[in-house]
């Protein structure tokens, strides 16, 4: 087991980072409302604390990075939880205010006997969290927002109760041989690009995955694209649209920040990344069209495709592709998906884009895509 805290090391994170091209808004997301706040906080002089998920057992509202910042006046940006945590986080965010010193909590709603903890929420899961004072949260978010502007890296938080607030930054080109295995997971984490909890040699450490935000690329920019890319912006994508009719590309008809791409079809590949973090969807409404579209995305790393239109019409777009020697291999055919979303009954513009959100969600999640009720039904930990 190490027995000292990791030694500072300069930020990793790309000096060149520069926002996504072509937008001079990006859509705001809960991190870049926290990190704000905190500068704000910072500068007008009031003390707060910082909160991470950096554990979760069970059933649990959030997730693994999960943050949530707290002011010495009860004032708190961002959530851990529903709400139901929120009476003790800020106990110990008053108190770490108070010290200075950061802190390792776990929240455990998984008794049986609700009267034992006093929460009474039945969630039946457990939320571990650090909780550390301005200083430490101020240089975390300095460098998360750097990072996040630019490639994918990992941030390496330590949980060892002497080391807490210690980080160290790794980039898919960056090494820190020092830390062995534990590198070696943070680059798997950032392939997969999936928070991680790992335990070696009997310290645990934390793996956030951060780096630019993923890419929703809409292709056809008539009427039902609007819902898709207001929704994709608010949550959280950057999200681009590109038609070769340029009078539908206009600011007034998609949310601010929107990339508009005015290009043909058969451009696509020449004037957009098709990287493993964009998810496209198909909805120009015309055959030949689509078809230039595919075939752009042949032999590239998208995470998804989603074509308007029954499964007849995508199968007819392969063959017809096929029968021109642009063969997709069964691993990115599985990427296509077509009719694109999922089955919730959908009709008119605004459920189709919500179906068309959810499995995209899905697909960057690893999820399912069934009903909540049956899958942590099944889950062996719940």
């Amino acid at each position: 087991m190490r027995s000292t805290c990791w030694l500072e090391t300069p930020n990793t994170a790309d000096p060149d980072a520069q926002p996504p091209r072509g937008r001079n808004l990006i859509a705001v997301t809960e991190l870049d409302t926290i990190l704000e706040t905190m500068i704000d906080w910072e500068r007008r002089g009031v003390p707060f604390a910082l909160a991470t998920v950096v554990g979760v057992r069970g059933s649990t509202y959030r997730g693994l990075a999960a943050r949530q910042a707290v002011s010495d006046q009860s004032a708190s940006v961002g959530t851990i939880s529903g709400g139901c945590l929120d009476n003790d986080l800020h106990q110990v965010a008053a108190h770490v205010i108070e010290t200075g010193r950061p802190q390792l909590v776990e929240f455990d709603l998984t008794a049986d006997d609700e009267a034992i903890w006093g929460w009474g929420i039945g969630c039946n899961g457990a939320t571990e969290v650090l909780v550390e004072p301005s200083t430490t949260a101020l240089e975390l978010g300095e460098r998360l927002g750097v990072s996040r502007a630019g490639r994918r890296s990992a941030v390496i938080h330590s949980l060892d109760p002497d080391c807490l607030g210690t980080r160290r930054f790794v980039t898919p080109s960056g090494d820190a041989p020092v830390l062995g295995q534990l590198t070696e997971e943070a680059e798997a984490a950032m392939r997969e690009g999936r928070h991680r909890v790992v335990e070696i040699e009997g310290e645990r450490s934390l793996i956030e995955v951060v780096g630019s935000p993923s890419r929703l690329l809409v292709c056809g920019a008539g009427h039902d694209a609007n819902p898709v890319v207001r929704y994709g912006s608010e949550l959280g994508f950057e999200t681009i649209v590109t038609d070769d009719r340029r009078n539908l590309l206009t600011t007034e008809r998609f949310p601010e920040g929107t990339e508009l791409v005015h290009a043909e079809a058969g451009e696509l590949a020449s004037v957009v990344n098709l990287d493993e973090r964009t998810y496209v969807v198909l909805m120009s409404h015309n055959y030949l069209r689509d078809l230039e579209y595919l075939r752009q995305i042949h032999g590239s790393r998208v995470a998804y495709v989603g074509a308007l239109g029954p499964n007849e019409r995508l199968d007819r777009l392969f063959d017809d592709l096929e029968g021109e020697g642009v063969v997709f291999d069964a691993e990115l055919k599985r990427r296509i998906r077509g009719p694109a979303g999922l089955d919730i009954g959908a009709e008119g513009p605004v459920e189709i884009a919500w179906s068309i959100l959810a499995e995209i969600l899905a697909v960057r999640t690893g999820s399912s895509g069934e009903p909540v009720s049956v899958t942590r039904r099944h889950r062996p930990d719940d």
